[in-house]
């Protein structure tokens, strides 16, 4: 069985005050007197850290009136202290990736970092001080309200958040599982702030917490520092009211219907299943994957694959008290609902004359604990999914739900689902009577401590050695070699779980024989993993399962990616399936009009769509070229017509025709062996020559007229503003640093000038930004900015976004701002080093560029020997607002 890779336990003597409590898997816990509960998951295998602080309270523990009160704190928590005022715009100077989110058991807290002693203590003190001194101001309440409203709004512009909403508010009829977690409107505007206050006081407490420290960083200097900064806390006198509201048995089907604008028609049913402590949870996590994986699940085979629907899904919640799993199906236009819901019943609630097959059920449970022990690979996700197992009853559920999964009988699957998928326990669209019900078991509590007497914990393993995420060290470390046309760059290095990541592109084609392809490219590239020769679309799902491998696949033009996430045992036979499925595949037809079905449905979405709206409406206005050119942007109706004109014959001329690994890069980073790599990659791809000769496709700068648009997004309750310019820059200019550094204190992050006037100070926007897509073969990069909103506020948004445009222009930014800068955005480039998917994308993207590690060691260096005058100029220099093209769509009312 898999195990976390770990320092190694070690004798060490506890700070006053502070006990020590179970280790699982190399996870220990320790409490303080106060009662804080602290877990410790040390982790060298990368360079990172990351903090999580969980206060179980949530959604479920308000009262009548009090809808959206531990949200609101989530955003308030935010807003400062005495001592830390602005404790947002400190994340970004520090370069933490800082956030926080609300759910129906717990609210929690969390930054990951690239490690440092000071960032991490600095961190702790903050999150001890937010505890029990954040201001929970009516001031901060107010300019963050129009915050929340926009958050809200955005959600609204969701067909499937909204129906997800309604159909839990129709299941639940006493529960709070049935209120959604960001509040009724009128409580979260009318909140009262002395209540507010009540309830931060009453759970944001030592006791009722879980502070979570994952990655590099000292265990014996955390417990002191923890010690220090918490252990002052008093532990609070009160006692916290029992939430004791269950809902009754459902004694009948029932339904709700929604009817907006724009979409496409959707249909969830729903059904009441037990709490995640619940022996029987496993089996419905298991039941989702038999009924709604692709392509082995039920419902795509009785749906999908026969045309009644685009798409279906399955899922569950792991709650505290009972909880829910939703199976559904998204329809394409011109499909019949009636049909669609028969069908999807009739499947979900089949298992009585149609078991389960033991086939199926190692399948499900094969697919479930790869991705559990893929998430157990990452230290960040370890150190946030902890979370959800501490407000469901104890972070030890966490491996307990994987012990039950891995040891189900296909008995115990079969009784779950015939006593949970039954019609008088399901939500759908329609209430009717019946005589005679059938029963769900009646909701129950779970005993945790009597649960978890009978579970026996893994050992922990062995540490991984450290790493060092520099340029130069990448540069050493890294291995580089050729086979044929495939240039490779391997980075072996230490890896939780022996994991890898990896990325290869293939390249081919140039402007004039990729004229006229139409959407072919890229469902060339969504039909390679759909069959080969030899193996079937199950069959490759089922081998990746095997081998412990996720492969995306992704094209288009000239160009298609396979990237891996795979071990270090199964790599060599990954590169062999990869191999087969680029070489060999087979385009059955059948799934082809499937994933045209499903394209189809998308375009319809995304037609009614601020954010798709202005991102088609601003790219077509700055696009010199003719239709059928390969850089050429389409409109919705030229995509739908080209899609329905893609044939089979089309995919097999094209991948004959264009693929090869004539011009090729793979990257990979994590616990490689080198040899056996070299090997399969080989095999897989050695002598693979042929294909249309690659020439990249050159974009040079172009006139672009500037204008406005606005565009109409009829019944959507937020409204988005998009601009673009192109800059006259590749990331190779020696302006590069200095305008990166520009759009930075510009419009990137907690401290920059557009967040803090639109998002903190007038509350404007939930999410108002900058950014840069540079080129690295001409200049010809591209600025972005953009901003969600509500309607009403479009002039308000677009008058503060182009005055603090102008203010940075003709003032500059300060001497502080610039510092504080340097020290985020430098962070910010040794974190995303840490990462070994996004080191295989760059040690593959350099192959491309005939570039190293050396370049991004220089960009560094000159960030940090920026001047002020550098920034300023770059900014007035390359930033020009009478030339930016910019669309506004929403719903705007005359």
């Amino acid at each position: 069985m898999f195990v976390l890779l770990l320092q190694p336990a070690v004798a060490q003597t506890l700070p006053a005050g502070v006990t020590k409590g179970p280790s699982v898997e190399g996870i220990t816990e320790y409490r303080l007197a106060n009662g804080l509960q602290l877990l410790l998951i040390p982790d060298d295998s990368k360079p990172t850290t990351t903090v999580n602080m969980t206060y179980r309270v949530g959604s479920r523990h308000e009262n009548y009136g009090e809808t959206g009160m531990a949200h609101l704190l989530e955003h308030l928590l935010f807003k400062g202290t005495p001592k830390t005022r602005n404790a947002l715009g400190e994340f970004t100077k520090r370069g933490l990736n800082a956030n926080g989110s609300t759910w129906f058991d717990r609210t929690n807290y969390f930054a990951s970092f690239a490690s440092n002693d000071e960032n991490l203590r600095w961190y702790l003190d903050w999150q001890a001080d937010a505890m029990v001194n954040s201001f929970i101001a009516r001031k901060d309440l107010d300019t963050e309200m129009t915050v929340v409203r926009n958050e809200m709004e955005m959600g609204e512009n969701s067909p499937e958040r909204i129906l997800f909403e309604k159909t839990l508010a129709t299941m639940y009829q006493w529960h709070n599982y049935g209120k959604n977690t960001i509040g009724a409107r009128a409580d979260v505007e009318n909140v009262d702030i002395p209540r507010l206050r009540a309830f931060y006081r009453q759970y944001y407490q030592p006791d009722n917490a879980t502070l979570i420290v994952a990655g590099k960083f000292d265990p014996a200097k955390v417990l002191g520092w923890v010690q220090q900064s918490f252990g002052k806390l008093k532990k609070p006198a009160r006692k916290l009211p029992t939430q004791y509201t269950l809902d009754p048995v459902q004694d009948g089907e029932r339904s709700v219907t929604l009817r907006r604008v724009g979409g496409v028609p959707l249909l969830m049913a729903a059904y009441h299943v037990p709490a995640a402590a619940h022996p029987d949870f496993a089996a419905i996590e298991v039941l989702n994957q038999i009924l709604g994986d692709t392509p082995s699940g039920r419902l795509h085979k009785r749906l999908t694959a026969r045309q009644l629907a685009a798409g279906t899904y399955a899922f569950s919640q792991g709650l505290a008290d009972p909880g829910f799993a939703i199976y559904g199906a998204q329809l394409a236009p011109g499909q019949d609902v009636d049909k669609a819901r028969g069908e999807l019943l009739a499947t979900v609630e089949s298992i009585a004359q149609e078991p389960i097959t033991e086939e199926e059920l190692k399948r499900a449970q094969g697919q479930w604990l790869k991705a559990w022990e893929q998430a157990f690979t990452n230290p960040e996700t370890v150190g946030v999914s902890l979370s959800e197992s501490v407000a469901q009853g104890d972070w030890r559920l966490f491996f307990l739900l994987r012990d039950r999964v891995r040891d189900l009988k296909l008995a115990d699957v079969q009784r779950v689902a015939v006593e949970r998928l039954l019609l008088s326990n399901r939500t759908l669209g329609t209430y009717l009577p019946v005589d005679a019900p059938a029963r769900a078991p009646a909701p129950v509590r779970p005993d945790v401590a009597a649960e978890l007497k009978s579970f026996k914990p893994l050992a922990a393993a062995a540490a991984v050695q450290a790493f060092d995420a520099s340029p130069a060290n990448i540069d050493r470390l890294t291995q580089r070699f050729d086979i044929g046309g495939l240039k490779v760059a391997v980075l072996p290095k230490g890896a939780r779980g022996g994991a890898v990541s990896a990325l290869l592109t293939l390249r081919f084609g140039d402007e004039k024989t990729l004229f006229g392809q139409g959407e072919v490219p890229e469902f060339v590239a969504a039909m390679l993993d759909k069959g080969t020769a030899t193996l079937s679309r199950q069959q490759i799902q089922d081998r990746l399962d095997a081998l412990k491998t996720e492969m995306r696949i992704g094209g288009g033009g000239g160009v298609v990616t396979v990237s891996l996430t795979s071990r270090r045992d199964t790599l060599p036979d990954a590169i062999a399936l990869v191999g087969d499925v680029l070489r060999n595949p087979s385009f059955p037809p059948e799934v082809l009009e499937e994933l045209k079905r499903a394209a189809l449905a998308d375009i319809e979405q995304q037609r009614k769509e601020p954010e798709a709206l202005a991102d088609n409406a601003v790219s077509r206005a700055m696009n010199p070229y003719p239709r059928g050119d390969v850089r050429y942007t389409s409109s919705f109706d030229e995509m739908v017509a080209d899609i329905n004109a893609v044939t089979v014959d089309q995919l097999k001329a094209f991948h004959k025709r264009f693929y090869s690994a004539a011009r090729s890069e793979f990257g990979a980073a994590g616990d490689l062996d080198v040899a056996a790599l070299r090997a399969a990659l080989d095999k897989a791809f050695g002598g693979w020559s042929g294909g249309e000769p690659y020439t990249r496709v050159p974009r040079p700068i172009a006139a672009v007229k500037p204008q406005r648009l606005q565009l109409p997004a009829p019944d959507k309750q937020n409204a988005t503003l998009l601009v673009r310019q192109s800059v006259p820059l590749h990331d190779l200019d020696p302006d590069y640093p200095a305008l990166s550094m520009a759009n930075y204190l510009l419009g990137t992050g907690g401290q920059s000038r557009l967040w803090k006037r639109i998002r903190e100070d007038e509350g404007l926007s939930y999410d108002v930004r900058t950014g840069i897509l540079w080129n690295s073969h001409e200049p010809h990069s591209m600025l972005q900015g953009s901003a969600i909103f509500a309607p009403q506020n479009l002039a308000k948004v677009e008058a503060a976004f182009r005055q603090e445009l102008a203010r940075a222009q003709k003032d500059g930014f300060t001497a502080q701002e610039l510092a504080e800068g340097k020290r985020g955005l430098l962070a910010f480039r040794r974190l995303s080093r840490a990462q070994d998917r996004n080191l295989a994308s760059a040690l593959a993207n350099n192959l491309d560029l005939n570039r190293t590690f050396e370049v991004s060691a220089r960009v560094d260096d000159a960030l940090g020997k920026l001047t002020l005058e550098q920034v300023n100029t770059a900014l007035r220099k390359y930033v020009k607002p009478e030339s930016f093209v910019t669309a506004v769509a929403g719903d705007f009312k005359p």
